[in-house]
């Protein structure tokens, strides 16, 4: 932890191997060092301390197996998750629905057509709500009928 930039999210690779890396304890330490979240294609453990603390989990299981305590040399350094590449920089987003990682070369752009996007539903959202119809919002009043 100690070589994590304050703020950062964690991407940890463990070769989509299902062990309980992370529990209380790294989380923790993450905590103190400034970690603001982590994204893991492994597994995790101590599942309720982790809720109770509030603290971004994103991993690909849970698992009570523990795993071998070892340096990690390649902190900062470019690796890849689930065949996706992830360097230092990078913009990592994650929800209920998954996580993205966004090359920082491309993080601008993205933002702002995200942000586009979400105005753009959020007016349709609204528009349904006031009774609008689906076909007409989406362009799609030809169904049924030659276009």
């Amino acid at each position: 932890m100690e070589r994590v930039q304050r703020g950062s999210v964690l991407v940890v690779s463990t070769s989509n191997f299902v062990a309980g890396y992370w529990g209380t304890v790294l989380i923790v330490a993450a905590e103190a060092a400034g970690v603001v979240g982590l994204v893991i294609d492994g597994g995790v453990r101590d599942v309720a301390a982790m809720t109770a603390r509030s603290f971004p989990v994103f991993a690909c299981g849970i698992s009570v197996r523990g795993t071998v305590r070892a340096s990690a040399p390649s902190v900062g350094q470019p690796t890849s998750l689930t065949g996706v590449p992830v360097a230092q920089g990078d913009l990592v987003i994650a929800d209920d629905n998954g996580v993205i990682i966004v090359p920082s070369v491309h993080a601008e752009r993205t933002l702002l057509a995200s942000e586009a996007r979400a105005a753009k539903e959020a007016a349709m959202i609204q528009k349904l709500v006031d009774r609008a119809s689906t076909l007409e919002l989406m362009g799609l009043t030809y169904w049924g009928k030659s276009p």
